[in-house]
């Protein structure tokens, strides 16, 4: 998706603000796979924190896991359960991102940083949506979190951005369904593009693949003979994008094959 680099960034300034606590020094650990070393918590959360301040993102992550590892009954594990999630998400590790602020959530349902570890997973989703040409289950887990966080917390400011988020996943999702029923209309399997055109008429009508799905209805009607149906798409079409292209088409269309349902 466009605007990752930025969104990340900016999720991690105000990750950084809403969570990180007041804390310099402390030790550093080099290894790459953390072995287990008893420590204060302190030190540990230090330790982990120098690494995400460094950009050493999965080290980081690591440490903020050792954290809850080491002293789960510690206030400071809660702190790092949440910057574990945020630091998978910046290092574009979204499963195991999911996966912590899944767990965050399970432990703290109730919190008031609750909000930020749905965004978080909706995020997560988000960014791993592809092309329309594969397969939507990421662009679907994505519309669903978006949603879920516009339900639980519909005031809040990730709600606002979940709407617009909504918007585009939408969108994607129809333009799945306009790339499936074309395919279909190209190789003549008339009924099977007319299933897929209409979920974008019934389920996306709000996006901006409406106006070309209700022109391929009208088109794919009077391929299957049905001049009355196709009427009827045309004539929704030009009350409600009359001056689209595809408004323009649908009506050429209805005055060559159907001109009779045109007056002529």
């Amino acid at each position: 998706m466009n605007a990752k680099l930025s969104i990340r960034s900016a999720l991690l300034g105000a990750s950084c603000a809403m969570l990180l606590v007041g804390c310099s020094g402390g030790r550093e650990t080099g290894a790459t796979d953390i072995a287990y070393v008893a420590r204060d918590v302190e030190s540990l959360y230090t330790a982990a924190k120098a690494r995400l301040d460094r950009g050493d993102l999965q080290l980081a992550a690591g440490l903020f896991d050792e954290v809850e590892r080491q002293h789960p009954y510690s206030p400071w594990a809660r702190r790092a359960q949440l910057m574990s999630a945020f630091t998978y998400y910046a290092a574009r590790d979204y499963t195991r991102a999911i996966q912590s602020a899944s767990r965050f959530l399970s432990i703290h349902p109730g919190n008031r940083d609750a909000p930020y570890a749905y965004y978080l997973i909706a995020m997560s989703y988000y960014e791993q949506i592809s092309d329309v040409e594969r397969d939507q289950a990421i662009t679907e887990r994505a519309l669903q979190a978006l949603t879920e966080i516009v339900r639980r917390y519909p005031d809040s400011p990730y709600a606002d951005d979940a709407r617009l988020k909504i918007d585009l996943v939408n969108d994607h999702l129809a333009g799945k369904e306009m790339e499936i029923g074309r395919f279909y209309e190209r190789t003549g399997q008339w009924l099977a593009a007319q299933l897929r055109f209409q979920n974008v008429i019934e389920d996306y009508q709000t996006t901006s693949h409406a106006p070309e799905a209700l022109y391929r209805l009208t088109e794919t009607s009077l391929a299957l003979g049905i001049h009355e149906e196709a009427m009827r798409y045309s004539a929704v079409l030009g009350a409600n994008y009359p001056g689209s292209e595809w408004y323009e088409k649908a009506y050429e269309l209805m005055e060559e094959y159907a001109p009779e349902r045109m007056g002529g």
